[in-house]
């Protein structure tokens, strides 16, 4: 396993250093971001996990904005676990990219190997596979913010193919006996309802955003299932929800909700983003 070089640069966001790190700032500073640049962080950290959108950083760069806001204002993790779902339909049904870096234009990013191994080890399910990540855009997307308000991390990416509940909490689990004793963060990287109207779309949204908040992960899944709410990553949000409780959180906060329908005035076909931070 060696680097793994940017899929959707020049497409998702810029492929220039200087012109993506404008965008990222632009995404802080933007009217439904959080309207200004991050803080230098603090010697203390009580978000134990974060979710955010990730498409394209024109229509989701300034929601995303907030969930990094709130972790620049925090000590900086040893790691950060980032859990994204399989758009691609290619390797494992949990993978886990285990050694090496992650490139974007803003330079490398290198894999937590140990933990990357320890997570793949507490499960037969999850696996150590690059071939899912080549191709898949829901990680790739989180790390200019992270090499933005971090100088160092490591990451360990892990993609999921399969979603479903059971698979989630089995993720969950290994995550969080794999942390024991490690200053983590995980990242859950989804979109909402995809391709609906904005009335739909946000129908549909805020049932899930208020079972986020109830940190209820089967509840979470009843309703996409039984209302058809075409969110991609509920299985790395599940995940997620288990691992933190199982870490000691205690509540999941609605940082901000939009839909790409805000940036472009398309109100007939929106995508819905939203960010969260789960906390101690």
């Amino acid at each position: 396993m060696g680097v793994r070089r940017p899929w959707v640069a020049g497409s998702f966001y810029p492929a220039s250093p200087g012109h993506l790190k404008k965008t990222i700032k632009e995404s802080f500073t933007h009217p439904l971001g959080p309207g200004k640049l991050p803080q230098k962080g603090a010697e203390e950290r009580k978000i134990i996990g974060i979710i955010c959108p990730h498409a394209g950083l024109v229509y989701s760069g300034p929601i995303a904005a907030h969930s990094y806001y709130s972790l620049a204002s925090e000590k900086t993790p040893s790691a950060v676990i980032i859990l994204g779902p399989n758009h691609t339909g290619l390797g494992s049904p949990v993978s886990i990219w285990g050694e090496g870096a992650w490139e974007t234009p803003m330079g490398k990013v290198g894999i937590h190997k140990h933990l990357a191994k320890e997570i793949s080890e507490a499960s037969d399910l999850i696996e150590l596979d690059e071939s899912a990540h080549f191709r898949e855009h829901s990680i790739e997307i989180q790390l200019p913010f992270l090499q933005y308000i971090y100088r160092e991390t490591r990451i360990v990416p892990i993609c999921m193919r399969y979603q479903d509940l059971a698979t989630s909490r089995v993720v969950g689990r290994a995550i969080a006996e794999s942390v024991a004793g490690m200053d983590v963060l995980i990242l859950a990287s989804t979109d909402l309802t995809h391709m609906e109207t904005k009335e739909s779309a946000e129908g549909k949204d805020f049932g899930v955003l208020k079972r986020m908040e109830s940190m209820n992960e089967e509840a979470l899944q009843y309703w996409v299932h039984s209302q058809r709410v075409s969110m991609c990553g509920y299985g790395p949000v599940s995940a997620t929800l288990v691992a933190a409780k199982k870490m000691g959180a205690t509540k999941t906060q609605v940082l901000a909700y939009s839909t790409s329908g805000d940036i472009t005035g398309d109100m007939s076909a929106v995508v819905g983003y939203v960010s969260a931070k789960i906390l101690r």
